[in-house]
Protein backbone atom coordinates (compact mmCIF):
# COMPACT_ATOMS: atom_id res chain seq x y z
CA UNK A 1 0.00 0.00 0.00
CA UNK A 2 1.18 3.24 -0.69
CA UNK A 3 2.59 5.74 1.69
CA UNK A 4 -0.39 8.48 2.67
CA UNK A 5 0.49 12.38 1.94
CA UNK A 6 1.02 14.43 4.89
CA UNK A 7 0.42 17.69 3.52
CA UNK A 8 3.00 20.01 4.81
CA UNK A 9 1.98 24.26 4.14
CA UNK A 10 5.38 25.49 4.30
CA UNK A 11 8.87 24.32 4.37
CA UNK A 12 9.80 23.07 8.09
CA UNK A 13 13.32 22.24 8.72
CA UNK A 14 14.87 19.16 7.30
CA UNK A 15 14.91 17.39 10.79
CA UNK A 16 11.34 17.46 11.12
CA UNK A 17 10.60 15.94 6.99
CA UNK A 18 13.18 13.35 7.49
CA UNK A 19 10.92 12.21 10.51
CA UNK A 20 7.23 12.54 9.05
CA UNK A 21 8.63 10.38 6.24
CA UNK A 22 9.16 7.61 8.44
CA UNK A 23 5.08 7.58 8.55
CA UNK A 24 3.75 8.55 5.00
CA UNK A 25 5.17 10.49 2.22
CA UNK A 26 5.59 14.71 3.17
CA UNK A 27 4.63 16.75 0.28
CA UNK A 28 6.40 20.14 1.16
CA UNK A 29 4.42 23.45 -0.26
CA UNK A 30 6.89 24.82 -3.07
CA UNK A 31 5.75 28.28 -2.53
CA UNK A 32 7.56 30.25 0.01
CA UNK A 33 4.42 32.18 1.54
CA UNK A 34 1.41 31.69 3.50
CA UNK A 35 -1.43 30.10 0.75
CA UNK A 36 -4.04 31.30 -0.14
CA UNK A 37 -7.75 29.42 1.40
CA UNK A 38 -7.70 27.68 -2.25
CA UNK A 39 -4.38 26.31 -2.39
CA UNK A 40 -4.58 25.33 0.62
CA UNK A 41 -7.77 23.36 -0.22
CA UNK A 42 -6.03 21.67 -2.56
CA UNK A 43 -2.59 21.32 -1.03
CA UNK A 44 -4.52 19.07 1.98
CA UNK A 45 -6.62 16.95 -0.72
CA UNK A 46 -6.58 13.40 0.39
CA UNK A 47 -4.20 13.44 2.85
CA UNK A 48 -4.20 11.59 6.23
CA UNK A 49 -2.39 14.27 8.26
CA UNK A 50 -1.62 17.88 7.78
CA UNK A 51 1.37 20.20 9.21
CA UNK A 52 0.17 23.22 9.26
CA UNK A 53 1.14 26.96 10.41
CA UNK A 54 -0.31 29.95 12.46
CA UNK A 55 -0.95 31.40 9.12
CA UNK A 56 -3.31 28.58 7.62
CA UNK A 57 -7.11 28.97 8.52
CA UNK A 58 -7.90 25.26 8.59
CA UNK A 59 -11.73 25.20 9.05
CA UNK A 60 -14.77 23.02 7.98
CA UNK A 61 -13.89 23.73 3.75
CA UNK A 62 -10.25 22.56 4.05
CA UNK A 63 -10.74 19.66 6.02
CA UNK A 64 -13.70 18.82 3.60
CA UNK A 65 -11.29 18.84 0.82
CA UNK A 66 -9.00 16.47 2.49
CA UNK A 67 -11.97 14.04 2.88
CA UNK A 68 -11.90 11.01 5.13
CA UNK A 69 -8.39 10.14 4.69
CA UNK A 70 -7.34 13.28 7.00
CA UNK A 71 -6.42 11.87 10.36
CA UNK A 72 -4.86 14.86 12.05
CA UNK A 73 -3.87 18.43 11.91
CA UNK A 74 -0.71 19.34 13.65
CA UNK A 75 -0.24 23.11 14.22
CA UNK A 76 3.58 24.60 14.27
CA UNK A 77 2.80 26.48 17.30
CA UNK A 78 1.43 26.60 21.03
CA UNK A 79 -1.61 28.91 19.82
CA UNK A 80 -4.78 27.22 17.66
CA UNK A 81 -7.35 29.94 16.75
CA UNK A 82 -6.28 29.31 13.55
CA UNK A 83 -7.51 25.64 13.57
CA UNK A 84 -11.33 24.92 13.81
CA UNK A 85 -10.73 22.46 16.65
CA UNK A 86 -14.86 21.80 17.03
CA UNK A 87 -14.81 20.71 13.66
CA UNK A 88 -12.19 18.70 13.31
CA UNK A 89 -13.57 16.61 16.53
CA UNK A 90 -16.71 15.93 14.69
CA UNK A 91 -15.12 14.58 11.76
CA UNK A 92 -12.99 12.76 14.15
CA UNK A 93 -9.48 14.30 13.59
CA UNK A 94 -7.18 15.10 16.23
CA UNK A 95 -5.75 18.51 16.91
CA UNK A 96 -2.27 19.20 18.12
CA UNK A 97 0.02 22.15 18.95
CA UNK A 98 3.89 22.66 20.01
CA UNK A 99 3.50 23.84 23.78
CA UNK A 100 6.52 24.24 25.91
CA UNK A 101 9.12 23.86 23.42
CA UNK A 102 9.27 27.60 23.12
CA UNK A 103 8.75 29.20 26.07
CA UNK A 104 12.62 30.01 26.80
CA UNK A 105 12.69 31.84 23.78
CA UNK A 106 9.88 33.77 23.58
CA UNK A 107 9.96 34.92 27.38
CA UNK A 108 13.47 36.10 26.45
CA UNK A 109 11.98 38.15 23.29
CA UNK A 110 9.51 39.46 25.63
CA UNK A 111 12.35 40.46 28.28
CA UNK A 112 13.92 42.12 25.35
CA UNK A 113 11.14 44.45 24.05
CA UNK A 114 10.51 44.96 27.34
CA UNK A 115 14.51 46.86 27.49
CA UNK A 116 14.56 47.68 24.33
CA UNK A 117 11.19 50.10 24.92
CA UNK A 118 11.49 51.13 28.27
CA UNK A 119 15.71 52.69 27.14
CA UNK A 120 14.71 53.37 24.26
CA UNK A 121 17.45 51.47 22.50
CA UNK A 122 15.45 51.33 18.57
CA UNK A 123 15.28 55.29 19.09
CA UNK A 124 18.60 55.25 19.98
CA UNK A 125 19.78 53.14 17.01
CA UNK A 126 18.05 54.67 14.66
CA UNK A 127 19.05 58.49 16.02
CA UNK A 128 22.68 57.22 14.94
CA UNK A 129 21.77 55.42 11.58
CA UNK A 130 20.42 59.05 10.79
CA UNK A 131 23.71 60.56 11.29
CA UNK A 132 22.35 63.05 13.87
CA UNK A 133 24.52 65.52 15.93
CA UNK A 134 24.47 64.21 19.45
CA UNK A 135 27.00 64.53 22.77
CA UNK A 136 26.39 62.61 25.93
CA UNK A 137 24.62 64.47 28.64
CA UNK A 138 22.92 63.81 31.98
CA UNK A 139 19.24 64.32 30.30
CA UNK A 140 20.26 62.85 26.87
CA UNK A 141 17.45 59.73 26.29
CA UNK A 142 16.56 59.07 29.73
CA UNK A 143 14.56 55.93 29.61
CA UNK A 144 12.93 53.73 32.48
CA UNK A 145 14.88 51.32 35.06
CA UNK A 146 12.93 48.35 35.88
CA UNK A 147 13.88 48.04 39.68
CA UNK A 148 11.07 48.27 42.16
CA UNK A 149 8.84 48.45 39.37
CA UNK A 150 5.66 46.32 38.33
CA UNK A 151 5.10 43.55 35.89
CA UNK A 152 1.71 42.85 35.28
CA UNK A 153 0.99 39.41 33.74
CA UNK A 154 -2.36 39.28 32.08
CA UNK A 155 -2.25 35.15 31.41
CA UNK A 156 0.14 32.27 33.91
CA UNK A 157 1.00 29.99 31.76
CA UNK A 158 4.75 28.47 31.11
CA UNK A 159 5.68 31.32 28.96
CA UNK A 160 4.01 34.09 31.71
CA UNK A 161 6.15 32.48 34.35
CA UNK A 162 9.06 32.18 32.45
CA UNK A 163 8.77 35.72 32.07
CA UNK A 164 8.02 36.33 35.73
CA UNK A 165 11.41 34.45 36.53
CA UNK A 166 13.74 36.87 34.38
CA UNK A 167 11.68 39.94 35.23
CA UNK A 168 12.67 39.34 39.43
CA UNK A 169 16.27 38.81 38.15
CA UNK A 170 15.95 42.80 36.96
CA UNK A 171 14.37 43.46 40.60
CA UNK A 172 10.63 43.46 39.39
CA UNK A 173 7.42 43.15 41.41
CA UNK A 174 5.27 40.79 39.61
CA UNK A 175 2.15 40.09 39.30
CA UNK A 176 -0.45 38.67 37.60
CA UNK A 177 -3.97 37.10 35.93
CA UNK A 178 -5.74 34.46 34.71
CA UNK A 179 -9.21 32.85 34.99
CA UNK A 180 -7.66 30.63 37.37
CA UNK A 181 -6.73 33.61 39.60
CA UNK A 182 -4.34 36.24 40.52
CA UNK A 183 -4.89 39.74 40.88
CA UNK A 184 -8.09 41.65 38.96
CA UNK A 185 -7.69 43.02 35.76
CA UNK A 186 -8.46 46.25 36.39
CA UNK A 187 -6.20 46.06 39.19
CA UNK A 188 -3.42 44.51 37.78
CA UNK A 189 -3.78 47.69 34.20
CA UNK A 190 -3.87 50.71 37.25
CA UNK A 191 -0.93 49.25 39.02
CA UNK A 192 1.53 47.71 36.56
CA UNK A 193 4.29 50.00 35.57
CA UNK A 194 4.57 47.10 32.73
CA UNK A 195 1.74 45.00 31.24
CA UNK A 196 2.76 42.05 29.46
CA UNK A 197 -0.25 39.91 27.71
CA UNK A 198 0.60 36.37 27.90
CA UNK A 199 -3.28 34.88 27.19
CA UNK A 200 -4.42 32.84 24.03
CA UNK A 201 -6.55 34.95 21.50
CA UNK A 202 -10.49 33.31 21.66
CA UNK A 203 -13.78 35.63 21.50
CA UNK A 204 -13.57 36.34 25.04
CA UNK A 205 -9.96 38.44 25.22
CA UNK A 206 -10.48 39.62 21.83
CA UNK A 207 -9.20 43.80 21.93
CA UNK A 208 -9.23 42.62 25.68
CA UNK A 209 -6.69 45.59 25.63
CA UNK A 210 -8.82 48.48 24.34
CA UNK A 211 -9.42 51.95 24.87
CA UNK A 212 -11.35 51.60 28.59
CA UNK A 213 -8.11 49.45 29.40
CA UNK A 214 -5.83 51.66 27.88
CA UNK A 215 -7.03 54.84 29.81
CA UNK A 216 -7.09 52.74 33.47
CA UNK A 217 -3.16 52.20 32.49
CA UNK A 218 -0.74 54.90 34.57
CA UNK A 219 0.64 57.53 32.14
CA UNK A 220 3.84 56.37 32.47
CA UNK A 221 3.59 52.63 31.82
CA UNK A 222 4.34 50.05 28.97
CA UNK A 223 2.35 47.88 27.44
CA UNK A 224 4.22 45.02 25.49
CA UNK A 225 2.20 41.97 23.70
CA UNK A 226 3.77 38.59 22.06
CA UNK A 227 0.59 36.72 22.98
CA UNK A 228 -1.58 37.32 19.52
CA UNK A 229 -2.55 40.21 18.35
CA UNK A 230 -5.80 40.79 18.31
CA UNK A 231 -5.94 40.98 21.97
CA UNK A 232 -5.20 44.26 21.12
CA UNK A 233 -7.29 47.15 19.51
CA UNK A 234 -4.11 48.55 17.38
CA UNK A 235 -6.68 51.75 16.69
CA UNK A 236 -7.34 52.35 20.49
CA UNK A 237 -3.55 52.02 20.91
CA UNK A 238 -2.48 54.19 18.27
CA UNK A 239 -4.82 56.66 19.78
CA UNK A 240 -3.40 56.57 23.07
CA UNK A 241 0.43 56.75 22.41
CA UNK A 242 -0.35 59.81 20.40
CA UNK A 243 -2.31 61.58 23.36
CA UNK A 244 0.38 60.31 25.56
CA UNK A 245 -2.22 58.04 27.78
CA UNK A 246 0.96 55.67 28.46
CA UNK A 247 4.09 56.13 27.80
CA UNK A 248 4.72 53.28 25.03
CA UNK A 249 4.85 50.20 23.85
CA UNK A 250 6.21 47.18 22.32
CA UNK A 251 4.61 44.48 19.88
CA UNK A 252 5.67 41.02 18.68
CA UNK A 253 2.15 40.06 16.93
CA UNK A 254 -0.46 42.61 15.25
CA UNK A 255 -3.96 42.42 14.96
CA UNK A 256 -4.03 42.13 11.22
CA UNK A 257 -0.84 40.14 10.58
CA UNK A 258 1.06 40.56 8.77
CA UNK A 259 -0.20 44.33 8.03
CA UNK A 260 1.03 47.09 10.49
CA UNK A 261 -0.93 49.82 11.60
CA UNK A 262 0.58 52.79 9.68
CA UNK A 263 -0.23 54.96 12.70
CA UNK A 264 1.90 52.32 15.20
CA UNK A 265 5.09 52.63 12.46
CA UNK A 266 4.92 56.40 12.32
CA UNK A 267 5.44 56.50 16.41
CA UNK A 268 9.12 56.38 17.89
CA UNK A 269 7.30 55.41 21.19
CA UNK A 270 6.50 51.59 19.74
CA UNK A 271 9.02 48.93 19.35
CA UNK A 272 7.88 46.63 16.36
CA UNK A 273 9.39 43.19 15.62
CA UNK A 274 8.15 40.66 12.86
CA UNK A 275 6.43 38.01 15.05
CA UNK A 276 9.79 36.64 16.20
CA UNK A 277 8.65 35.30 19.91
CA UNK A 278 10.05 31.63 18.70
CA UNK A 279 12.44 32.67 16.03
CA UNK A 280 15.71 31.08 17.24
CA UNK A 281 17.13 28.23 15.15
CA UNK A 282 17.17 25.62 17.90
CA UNK A 283 13.42 26.91 18.77
CA UNK A 284 11.63 26.55 15.60
CA UNK A 285 13.42 23.06 14.58
CA UNK A 286 11.82 21.57 18.10
CA UNK A 287 8.60 23.10 17.70
CA UNK A 288 8.62 21.26 13.56
CA UNK A 289 10.09 18.08 14.91
CA UNK A 290 7.50 18.29 17.93
CA UNK A 291 4.40 18.71 15.13
CA UNK A 292 5.95 15.78 13.06
CA UNK A 293 6.53 13.60 16.17
CA UNK A 294 2.97 13.83 16.67
CA UNK A 295 1.50 12.96 13.24
CA UNK A 296 3.74 10.33 13.41
CA UNK A 297 2.25 8.86 16.61
CA UNK A 298 -1.66 9.46 15.42
CA UNK A 299 -0.93 7.71 12.12
CA UNK A 300 1.20 4.99 14.45
CA UNK A 301 -2.87 4.65 16.35
CA UNK A 302 -1.85 6.80 19.07
CA UNK A 303 -3.91 10.50 19.99
CA UNK A 304 -0.71 12.54 19.42
CA UNK A 305 1.65 14.03 21.90
CA UNK A 306 0.15 17.36 22.87
CA UNK A 307 -3.11 16.47 21.51
CA UNK A 308 -5.81 19.76 21.67
CA UNK A 309 -8.63 18.29 23.95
Amino acid sequence: MAAGTIAVTRWIPAEAVELLATAGRPVVSSLDRPLTHGELCAAVSGAVAVVALLHDRVDAEVLDAAGPSLRVIANVAVGYDNIDVVACHDRGVIVTNTPDVLVEATADLTLALLLAVTRRLVEGDQLLRRHESWTWSLGFMLGTGLQGKRLGLVGNGRIAQAVAVRAKAFGMDVVSTSRSGGVPLGELLATSDVVSLHCPFTPQTHHLVGAASLATMKPTAFLVNTARGPVVDEEALADALERRVIAGAALDVFEFEPQVSERLLASDRVVLTPHLGSATTETRTAMAVLAARNVVDVLAGGRGITPIR
